[in-house]
């Protein structure tokens, strides 16, 4: 997980016992940062989003970003949608942004990680058959 966005996360889970709708909030808030270093704008989430489907995204990681923005998106816009804001919910947005994290940075980080490792002539050979 980025730096930047680790801080939000654990200032989230510093804050959930006192304030599960500001840990949402958080959870947004990185979302949207999370968004933007996956080469989005960060601006509006929605948008970043559909730009990554776009792209190709993984649809039920599309279903995990919508789940985490709309929930998220109730603890700074109350009133829109009925959604609860308890603790349960906002430790649902947690394991979301974990899911979200570990497969579109760590698993990507690490298949490219031992695919350096292979022998350069390896690589070479690949590559010719994927014709590049």
């Amino acid at each position: 997980m980025p730096d930047e966005i680790r801080r939000d996360y654990d200032e989230a889970s510093t804050i959930l016992d006192l304030s599960a709708r500001g840990a949402a909030a958080l959870i947004r808030l990185g979302i949207q940062k999370l968004c933007k270093h996956l080469g989005q704008p960060g601006k509006n989430i929605n948008d970043d989003i559909k730009a990554l489907v776009a792209g190709g995204l993984d649809p039920r990681i599309q279903k995990a970003l919508d789940v985490v923005r709309v929930v998220g998106n109730n603890a700074v816009h109350p009133g829109q949608i009925d959604l609860k804001d308890d603790r349960a919910t906002a430790e649902s947005l947690f394991r979301l942004l974990d899911l979200i994290v570990e497969k579109m940075i760590s698993e990507p980080k690490h298949v490219e990680e031992v695919y350096a490792a292979l022998p350069e002539d390896a690589r070479k050979a690949i590559e010719k058959r994927n014709g590049k």
